[in-house]
């Protein structure tokens, strides 16, 4: 069975760059959303670590509650698709988001840091993966408030509400939490 287990942070400093190994730009889009039970996105990738690139990738929760922590392991099946294929889906899908992905140089498991694009601007966002749900994580400076399970804020959502499209009263805490300019 194929698990991910992530928790995401919102990005409060800059400080983060300086692990920076590669960055790539991410258009997805996606094909089905069943709330927050069930996705199916395409995305491509047009710069390293693999350039350009497609993938399709089913997400849904786990069979069964794992971890503690809503949302931190969910099940996810991701398979390469041609580029072609890629670009003719994610011309029929509305809802998409636009994203610079930098991975990262550190210890502790697999980090990267989404900078939005477009109506999600400004967010920027830490994700990382681990091995097991309950895995000890020390969070670097440059993480806030903790993103894993606000449905709001996952990809999904934003692809479908975008945060510029969000009431100013829901806006403003996230703003007010992301500090200096990422």
């Amino acid at each position: 069975m194929a698990l991910e287990i992530e928790r995401r942070f919102l990005v409060v400093s800059p400080a983060w760059r300086r692990h920076v190994a590669w960055q790539s730009q991410l258009q997805q889009g996606y094909l089905s959303q069943g709330g927050d039970a069930l996705t199916l996105r395409v995305r491509i990738s047009s710069g390293p670590p693999q350039s350009p690139a497609a993938w399709l990738t089913l997400k849904a929760p786990p069979p069964q509650a794992q971890g503690g922590v809503e949302g931190l392991v969910r099940l996810e099946f991701e398979y390469p698709i041609p580029l072609a294929d890629a670009q003719a889906m994610l011309a029929l899908t509305a809802q998409q988001v636009s994203k610079r992905r930098h991975g990262l140089s550190l210890e502790g498991g697999h980090w990267v840091v989404d900078v939005f694009d477009g109506a999600n601007q400004p967010l920027v966002v830490a994700e990382v993966e681990l091995e097991h749900a309950q895995e000890d994580l020390e969070l670097p400076s440059w993480c806030g408030l903790e993103l894993t399970g606000r449905h709001e804020l996952s990809n999904a959502a934003l692809a479908r509400m975008p945060f510029s499209d969000w009431a100013a009263d829901q806006r403003q805490p996230l703003l007010q939490a992301l500090g200096p300019l990422v």
